[in-house]
């Protein structure tokens, strides 16, 4: 569950924010709607704003929340306790007057990729800012919305605690939820790999052109065993993305595919520069912008909307749209929020880019892009694409009913920090706000 607390600075009029009571009325709405503005922050965040940003979380039925305090809501363990008011797995933000944070079960977001979905909205007002961390957050989160939302029926979470309470305590009934769970998240997966394998088979396509165009003959005058090798290892590594993206059964498993044509296309570049007489190329990463352009040539400067500057590897083409101030040809995905460059659609595209770029290079290359934060994460580096966000360890629950069975660390740091409580400036958000 993605759950965001919008904070006000100040502000007249409203409830005095002095005590543990008032985080229980705000998780007492949170569970009954994804957004809560306090009467006394209307000036920050309207009605009609504050309903448009629960209809959008609605209609996507992601577990996210707003709400709305003044700024001298008390931020002692805030994260912590509103989580433990609320119940339920998610993704809790915070804004605080001006400054904005966020904190989450690592089950539905890793603590990386949440420090950098907040970087990448710091500075906004209150209404775009919310908006743009929902718009990125419900592109990457998994799970569910809370079912009390769409009942309609002014049966809250809270009621739905207690019945959740009784469920468990029969087998049969703790069974049954464990079961939908597991059904829940293995259509996740197959959505997932649903919509990777539309781009992992352009990508095969591509790659067969690139043979079809070669016009090599290994008993050609000229050819040697050198260069005989180049084209088997090239033909082998067609066949072998073809038979494992036949065999995928989950999103993962697209990582050989893509580590395949990553290869074959490096076995292509010395192939052609055996014949044409160059020295062989350095094993370099393929093109950042799109792999299907082949190895990188050189590292060139790029900055990510809303991000900090970085080398990336790029082909000869991008390498000159680059210095010459032009966009260079980024390759986008289709997502429920239209096309997008492969970096903004989610965490399914974490193992596609994982073969293409392996697990020591990625991380820096996407600092501060939505994909880069969704794997980078302790599980990422330990098995990239296994174990981490939507597709591994046990995947979401967000939406799920936990009560204060949680880790509390996933909820520490930040706020809880010390030097000046919740938003204070902790090493966990690079410095404070």
């Amino acid at each position: 569950m993605i759950v965001f607390a919008a904070l006000g600075v100040g502000g007249t009029g409203a409830h005095a924010a002095t005590d543990a009571t008032d985080v229980s009325v705000v998780a007492d709405a949170l569970r009954e709607s994804p957004v809560y503005v306090d009467p006394s922050m209307a000036r920050v965040m309207s009605d009609t704003d504050a309903d448009a940003l629960a209809a959008k979380i609605e209609k996507a039925d992601k577990p996210l929340f707003v709400a709305v305090l003044p700024g001298d809501f008390p931020t002692e363990n805030l994260f912590r306790n509103l989580r433990t008011d609320t119940g339920v797995t998610g993704l809790y933000a915070i804004r605080l007057g001006s400054r904005f944070d966020a904190k989450a079960d690592s089950s539905v977001m890793p603590n990386a990729a949440v420090r950098n979905l907040v970087t990448s909205v710091r500075g906004e007002d209150a209404v775009t800012q919310l908006n743009h961390f929902t718009d990125r957050a419900l592109a990457n989160v998994g799970g569910s919305a809370p079912s009390g939302w769409s009942e309609g029926d002014g049966v809250g979470t809270g009621a739905l605690v207690g019945v959740g309470a009784v469920v468990v305590a029969g087998g049969a009934g703790a069974y049954a939820l464990v079961r939908r769970n597991r059904r829940r998240r293995e259509a996740e997966r197959r959505a997932a790999l649903d919509r990777l394998r539309v781009v992992v088979d352009e990508d095969i396509t591509a790659f067969g052109e690139e043979l079809d165009r070669l016009d090599f003959h290994p008993a050609e005058a000229g050819a040697d065993d050198a260069m005989r090798a180049d084209y088997e290892r090239s033909l082998d590594a067609y066949d072998k993305a073809k038979s494992f993206m036949a065999a995928a059964t989950r999103p993962e498993d697209v990582r050989g595919v893509t580590e395949a044509l990553e290869d074959g296309r490096f076995s292509l570049a010395v192939l052609a520069a055996r014949r044409e007489g160059r020295p062989v190329p350095e094993r370099r990463a393929p093109c950042f912008f799109d792999p299907r352009h082949g190895p990188s040539v050189a590292d060139a400067a790029w900055t990510p909307a809303g991000g900090a500057s970085r080398e990336v590897p790029v082909c000869a083409a991008d390498q000159v749209r680059l210095a010459e101030g032009t966009d260079p040809a980024v390759r986008e995905v289709d997502t429920e929020y239209g096309r997008r460059p492969y970096w903004d659609a989610g965490p399914a595209y974490g193992p596609w880019a994982g073969g293409y770029f392996g697990g020591g290079i990625l991380p820096g290359l996407l600092v501060g892009t939505v994909l880069g934060s969704m794997m980078a994460g302790p599980a990422y580096a330990a098995d990239y694409g296994s174990g981490y966000g939507d597709f591994g360890g046990g995947g979401y629950e967000g939406g799920d009913v936990s009560g204060a069975d949680f880790d509390s660390g996933d909820f520490g740091g930040g706020f809880d920090g010390g030097g000046g409580g919740d938003f204070g400036g902790g090493g966990d958000f690079g410095g404070g706000f």
